[in-house]
């Protein structure tokens, strides 16, 4: 059994050690190889097929065919011989990495078929929901009285209401699939089956914490949010606290997108090079295109049916995967014995120690506050929900929703221990046949489906609609922020229908250009990845931990809140930063899980330090810095420091009387306990106290008390 470094590490700099002394046998052997390849293609990709290759390219330092250098450094030596390198020989008679990565590119006219069918649909909904279903819903409404029952239902169906919340008039199932493919993007898809190919199995036991943070959300934040049918939930800020805090937590969030919806561009996009060999360049315009189309013109119903579309696909090609994967490997038990022979069936480390990456507890509590985050209070999330007309249909699209990213984390994990079981003897990481982790998952789509027409093509689609849902989800969800905390709030006079229309669809569109023309950045710039992750850590822990104290502890003045903040997300931000950069330097690394190459039939380039005998394990130190806590618990650092910080802040700035928060901005859960001593005070005397109330209520609340 042979094993490699983290593969993480094997970047371009291991590419940078190869001697002038070997570049002649490189070329001569790579020369000899192409001449045979020539006479013996179709064979030879036929065999190597069957056989469970897959693509990429080569990042070595050592000649192909040759018996691998150990590197300089103090580390174990490699054995003398593999049987990839027997002999010349054999060497010559395989395909190199180069040419296997060409011959393996299987996208034919089915699978581009396949793909644009479903850049088509969700366009043909967007015109639907833009066009079709809007004059309809005009002629329906000219032909009825405005006032009474007619004219709520006019106010229902604003420009605003329905292009953000649908009316409010949205259906379950739709919003449920919807909320699954919103949480599921292209990033999380692969990134999940590569984590369990990479590290084992441990990340799948996340999904205990997804009932806790759904259970969390439901008793504590959606009632608030749905209860106030706010369209922003920055909107809450303000009427719990005043506009400072509103504008704060709207900026991060405007922020925090536009770092990252070119990663949720470019990430499927290298999936559709890897297998099609089109550029990058030409594939970002053209899928961001059509998703700007139908978000801009067909408003949250084009999303969200678009989503019930993709969301089908995504399923849909993943099980596909799965069943022939199985069927391929001869079942689940060889797949199970695979992963198990090589330490891929593992649980989470039981251990207090916060630095390990996967411990029982930085998984299951730090794992349920970045989740909370994400389904209790981030605004892409909670708008999904405010399409719902009551509180009912609200926790059973909550109940279904959470079902259904569990079966899909599922699927993705399963895929994972297919991928290992697969490659478990020839890992593509090592031998340069990917170019990245990321790209495992679709290589080995490649091998298993790569020869039946149209299901490469779907896998593929599947994962744009992953990618292109959760960008046209947080598209929407910022045109609602900018309108709704940048723009009506400043203006002395109410937007018209029309304007309203032009500057939602402006910023959709505004938005989505700045997110394909970054995209060029993050190709070139791998930092750019890492500041996004670090941005996002910075910003979800902090606004979780304020929604918190704005929710829970109604005794907590706007100073102290926002010195909390302050605190928290530059301490979250120090741990943060220091992070990223340490493991970009390389002074901070993760241990992997064996891997083999011993029975490759493909000839390769070993990087010089690779070892064959053990896993990378990091150099042992007494002493831990607090950057090297586990990821997992970044978003916990940044809500608890909050809320501890909000509250020593009152030590200096002083209580406030509960009273003068008005009750609905309080958690139903803690009502009672806050204001039950107080419900036989007389109403004079609560008159002296000055609820806090926004000087922005929406306008369709305002009309209705008018």
């Amino acid at each position: 059994m042979s094993a490699t470094a983290d593969p993480m590490e094997l970047g371009e700099s291991t590419s940078t050690l190869a001697g002038s002394t070997t570049t002649t046998t490189t070329t001569t052997t790579a020369a000899t190889t192409v001449v045979n390849a020539i006479a013996k293609t179709v064979a030879i990709i036929s065999s190597t097929v069957s056989a469970g290759s897959t693509t990429g390219a080569s990042p070595s330092s050592t000649s192909s065919g040759t018996t691998p250098t150990p590197s300089p450094t103090p580390t174990p030596t490699p054995t003398s011989s593999h049987s990839f390198s027997s002999n010349l020989e054999d060497a010559e008679e395989k395909l190199s990495v180069k040419d296997l990565s060409q011959a393996l590119q299987h996208f034919g006219i089915v699978d581009y078929l396949v793909f644009i069918a479903m850049l088509a649909v969700c366009a043909v909904i967007g015109f639907y929901f833009g066009f079709i279903e809007k004059n309809q819903k005009k002629k329906k409404l000219a032909g009825k009285d405005r006032a009474g029952a007619a004219g709520l239902e006019e106010r229902r169906g604003s420009e605003a209401l329905d292009y953000l919340v649908g009316g409010r008039q949205m259906k379950v199932f739709p919003v449920a699939l919807s909320l699954v493919a919103s949480f599921v993007s292209g990033i999380s898809l692969l990134g999940t089956s590569t984590e369990i190919y990479v590290y084992g199995t441990q990340y799948a036991f996340i999904l205990v914490t997804l009932a806790i943070s759904g259970t969390i959300s439901w008793y504590i934040f959606l009632p608030v949010f749905c209860n106030l049918q706010l369209t922003s939930t920055y909107e809450y800020f303000e009427r719990r606290f005043d506009r400072r805090v509103r504008i704060f937590g709207s900026c991060l969030f405007v922020v925090m997108n536009i770092l990252w919806q070119p990663i949720c561009i470019y990430v499927p996009a290298l999936t559709l090079n890897q297998v099609s060999g089109i550029s990058v360049s030409t594939i970002v315009p053209l899928t961001s295109f059509v998703c700007i189309l139908y978000t801009s013109v067909g408003g949250i119903k084009g999303v969200v049916w678009t989503d019930v579309i993709q969301g089908i696909v995504m399923v849909g090609s993943m099980a596909i995967v799965i069943v022939k994967g199985t069927s391929d490997l001869g079942g689940l038990s060889v797949v199970l014995d695979h992963n198990r022979q090589y330490g891929r069936l593992v649980a989470p480390d039981m251990t207090f120690d916060p630095t390990v990456r996967m411990g029982v507890f930085a998984l299951f509590i730090g794992g349920a506050f970045f989740k909370l985050q994400a389904n209790g209070i981030n605004q892409a999330i909670v708008q999904r929900y405010l399409t719902l007309p009551n509180n009912k249909a609200v926790k059973q699209a909550l109940i279904w929703s959470l079902i259904g990213f569990m079966i899909v984390l599922l699927m993705c994990v399963y895929i994972g221990m297919l991928a290992f079981a697969e490659f478990y003897h020839c890992d593509p990481i090592t031998t340069g046949l990917a170019r990245a982790k990321d790209q495992v998952i679709p290589l080995y789509v490649v091998k298993s489906v790569g020869h039946i027409p149209g299901l490469v093509g779907l896998f593929v689609a599947g994962v744009f609609s992953a990618a292109l849902s959760s960008l046209s989800t947080a598209l929407n969800a910022l045109s609602g922020v900018i309108l709704t905390d940048f723009v009506e709030p400043f203006r002395k006079k109410p937007l018209t229908e029309r304007q309203t229309a032009y500057v939602l669809r402006g910023v959709v569109i505004a938005f989505g250009l700045i997110s394909m023309a970054s995209v060029p950045i993050v190709q070139r710039l791998g930092l750019v990845m890492q500041l996004s992750s670090t941005v996002a850590a910075i910003t979800c822990g902090p606004l979780l931990g304020a929604f918190s104290v704005g929710m829970l502890l109604p005794f907590v003045k706007t100073e102290s809140l926002l010195a909390g903040i302050s605190v928290a997300s530059s301490f979250t931000a120090y741990i943060v930063v220091r992070a990223q950069i340490a493991i970009f330097t390389g002074s901070l690394t993760f241990p992997t899980k064996p891997v083999s190459v011993e029975e490759c039939d493909y000839s390769f380039d070993l990087p010089a330090n690779w070892n064959a005998t053990t896993t990378a394990t990091p150099m042992e130190s007494t002493n831990h810095g607090i950057h090297e806590i586990s990821f997992l618990w970044y978003t916990t650092v940044g809500s608890l420091g909050t809320v501890l910080g909000s509250l020593l802040a009152t030590l200096y700035f002083g209580r406030q009387d509960p009273r003068v928060v008005d009750k609905e901005l309080i958690s139903p859960v803690l009502r009672k306990y806050w204001y039950g001593q107080y419900e036989s005070v007389a109403s004079d005397e609560k008159a002296e106290l000055a609820l806090h109330e926004s000087k922005t209520l929406p306008k369709l609340e305002q009309d209705e008390k008018s």
